[in-house]
């Protein structure tokens, strides 16, 4: 076999490794799902008329707000998730079987591919959940042609693997699970951070570069763009170049780490 059979072939072993570990240990993506979620509902049926009233006219509109909220949340839901991937990575590094798959005629790269795509695909399958659950509970992108949806499903897969490269240079850096999670803990806080619950302008001035130009904004305001209608402006390139960036550097990250000898 050619050596790209050899690392496809492995790669997939190592993909259906992780998703066979995903389906029967399922508490962790569980717990780091409930969160987007949880804050969805707290923030459309708490505090949706307060929000709706300050970022708006001054009229209270739950389902506006719904709208504004939706795009954010999806991006939450990706960096969440890639907390897993941390903690995955950390586990194999400390269980051993990493040491053991060294000693194996296996490619290499196979290991972190594995990773990287059991990720993302858990990656689409939480924005999907998060997604049915925002559509019950009122949302809609009625402006959304076909194009727009594609790009915006693009965006997100792109925006996946960029956290996910992230996710797993951590956990390779971390020495056990829960230094892992705790160092993937910004993938999750950034959000919170950026223009998902209420627009840059509305921010404390000394604030709004910080909100504006971290990762997360950019990606948010394309696909609010994609699914509303409202203007993209510089963000889209912008969005690209962040989770361009940002997977690259996970990569070389990544590789660099893996490939040093166990102590």
């Amino acid at each position: 076999m050619s050596s790209l059979s050899l690392a496809v072939r492995d790669s997939s072993t190592m993909l259906r490794r992780n998703l066979l570990h995903a389906r029967r240990y399922p508490s962790l993506t569980l717990n780091l799902l409930l969160s987007p979620v949880v804050l969805l509902l707290l923030f459309v049926y708490i505090f949706g008329d307060v929000m709706s009233a300050g970022i708006g006219d001054g009229g209270a509109d739950r389902s506006a707000y719904l709208a504004y909220l939706v795009p954010g949340v999806l991006l939450m839901t990706i960096g969440s998730t890639t907390i897993g991937s941390a903690v995955s990575v950390a586990t194999d590094m400390t269980e051993g079987i990493i040491a053991r798959f060294r000693t194996m005629a296996i490619h290499r790269g196979s290991v972190l591919v594995g990773h990287v795509v059991g990720s993302v695909l858990q990656c689409v399958m939480s924005v999907v959940l998060v997604g049915a659950v925002a559509v019950a509970i009122g949302f809609r992108a009625t402006d959304a042609t076909a194009l727009d949806w594609l790009l915006a499903v693009g965006l997100l897969t792109l925006v996946s693997v960029a956290l996910t490269w992230i996710a797993v240079g951590m956990g390779l850096s971390s020495p056990n699970a829960e230094a892992a999670s705790n160092n993937a803990l910004p993938l999750m806080v950034l959000p919170l951070l950026s223009s998902a619950f209420v627009p840059v302008d509305a921010m404390p001035g000394w604030f709004q570069p910080i909100a504006e130009y971290q990762p997360f904004t950019p990606a948010i305001e394309t696909l609010r763009g994609l699914l509303l209608g409202t203007e993209i402006g510089h963000n889209g390139w912008l969005a690209v170049v962040w989770c361009v960036g940002l997977a690259v550097l996970g990569y070389v990250w990544s590789t660099s780490l893996f490939a040093r000898e166990p102590k």
